[in-house]
């Protein structure tokens, strides 16, 4: 049998072909616009990810058996706000999870509701990418359309609606509106008074691998499918990547070196940080994961080396670099603002410590250096809860960098496997289908399964006690400045 992943990215949709032994089939993409109307806003038209969707199931089919398609999952970019009126049209493109405009909105979350109320509720403090402030933004800025909502849902919720009939959404992907009481995984009522809707405007709950329905008819018919084919909830695009990457189960922790940088813990306890600093949010194994994002991660590099150095070739910047732990120049990798820890939009970038020897292999290496140090600090957040880690799985474009995952690895004092296949949350999606499908028992077994570590970076012990120096020094220099941003 064959299992679809669906991702539902913020460029793209990448559709992926699974066999149940986990083999690739086949990989499609299909890319649609993203609309910015004004300075700072993000949309897109849930309609032409639904388009682009079918067209890409027909591709990406297109030379096998279709009989034989089990099931379909999803991963997909979280946050973003999807509405329908009463007879099931979208009332207005949707709001993205990298659009700006809701700082008011997310300020009022903040401190008139305030933080302490929003963590007891939601295990989670107001960000602007948030769905709960862009609900509040429609209210207030559209109450004509605001006053036609009938159904609220997220990006790729929008797809399980259309190809199944099924108003649902799954707990990890929920966990980013600001709407679900993370401990428990139900709604709060609180949180939906603040935002003056009700339960029955929202999506009924799953867990990630849980089928919500079979495609409809009609569906079944134009894609060549069998009406039998079950859906099955998905997950937001972190959870489905770590179970694409088989960081399932307690204490897994997974490295993303993609455009931004997560630390993603998976944790079969539920756990706060005081300070909210990092998102504490429902798994799709069906326990709990821990989440620090860095808004900069190799968008730092490829902006360093690109628009600074004026070159293309990374690998040829990084070989002059021998000397670890001994670097005297510091990069803070704010280019963005940074979310986790900090929580600063206004943060920016800064070289520190430059003196007449410091070099251009210096400053790359300082880049480098810069992101492991701001993926140290959500690590030790996590450590500050007791959760111990050991080792991390890596993934995403600066991973590709052999130098970036030795700095990684003693840095953070961890060993870094790599794995043989990165595909994420495309291949998430297909794995949580064959667990709704029962081809396997649960999202553990095959998460496991399916991760094969081709290559282990170790650290050393000489360089992690160099590293946790400078690391040291890194920690202070964000508190000297903030009063600069």
């Amino acid at each position: 049998m064959y299992y679809i992943g669906i991702d539902l990215g913020t460029s793209a949709v990448k559709l992926l072909l699974m066999e149940e032994s986990g083999k690739i089939c086949n990989i499609v993409s299909r890319e649609y616009p993203l609309f910015f109307p004004h300075p700072g806003w993000s949309e897109q038209k849930p309609e032409d990810w639904f388009a682009q969707s079918m067209e890409g199931m027909k591709e990406l089919t297109k030379d096998i058996d279709r009989a034989q398609v089990a099931g379909i999952g999803f991963g997909g970019q979280m946050h973003g706000l999807v509405t329908l009126d009463k007879d099931d049209n979208v009332i207005r493109p949707a709001i993205l999870w990298n659009d700006g405009r809701t700082g008011e909105e997310t300020e009022y979350l903040n401190t008139v509701i305030g933080k302490d109320k929003l963590s007891q509720y939601t295990a989670n403090i107001a960000f602007a990418g948030f769905t709960a402030p862009k609900i509040l933004w429609m209210q207030k800025n559209e109450p004509e359309n605001f006053k036609k909502v009938v159904k609220i849902m997220l990006p790729k919720d929008y797809l399980a609606y259309r190809l199944s009939g099924s108003f649902c959404t799954d707990v990890s992907d929920a966990s980013g509106m600001l709407l679900l009481d993370v401990k428990n995984r139900c709604w709060s009522k609180e949180m939906l008074e603040i935002c003056g809707i009700t339960e029955e405007q929202l999506p009924k709950l799953y867990e990630s691998w849980e089928v919500v329905g079979t495609l409809k008819p009609e569906i079944a018919k134009e894609l060549g499918f069998s009406e039998n084919v079950k859906v099955v909830a998905g997950a937001g695009d972190n959870a489905a990547a770590a179970v694409g990457t088989g960081t399932v189960g307690d204490g897994q922790c997974n490295i993303s070196l993609g455009t931004s940088g997560t630390v993603f813990i998976s944790s079969k306890n539920f756990g706060v940080d005081e300070n909210n600093a990092l998102h504490s949010f429902c798994h799709a194994d069906g326990s709990y994961h821990l989440m620090g994002c860095m808004l900069s991660a190799a968008s730092c590099n490829k902006w360093w080396a690109e628009e600074i150095l004026q070159t293309k070739d990374f690998a040829a910047e990084q070989a002059p670099i021998q000397k670890l732990g001994e670097n005297h120049v510091f990069f803070l990798p704010y280019l963005m603002g940074e979310r986790s820890p900090h929580n600063n939009p206004d943060a920016r970038g800064v070289f520190f410590g430059m003196s007449m020897d410091s070099t251009r292999a210096d400053m790359t290496q300082a880049v480098l250096e810069g992101v492991a140090f701001g993926l140290r600090d959500s690590l030790e957040v996590a450590r500050g809860l007791g959760i111990k880690i050991e080792r991390t799985k890596i993934c995403g474009g600066g991973a590709k960098s052999p130098l970036w995952k030795k700095i990684i690895a003693n840095v953070m004092n961890l060993k870094v496997d790599v794995l043989e296949n990165e595909e994420g949350p495309s291949m998430g999606g297909a794995m949580l289908a064959a667990v709704g499908c029962g081809a396997y028992p649960d999202v553990e077994t095959i998460g496991k399964k399916f991760a094969k570590v081709v290559d282990t970076v170790e650290p050393d012990p000489e360089l992690v006690a160099k590293y946790e120096e400078r690391y040291q020094k890194f920690r202070t220099l964000y508190p000297a400045m903030k009063p600069l941003f």
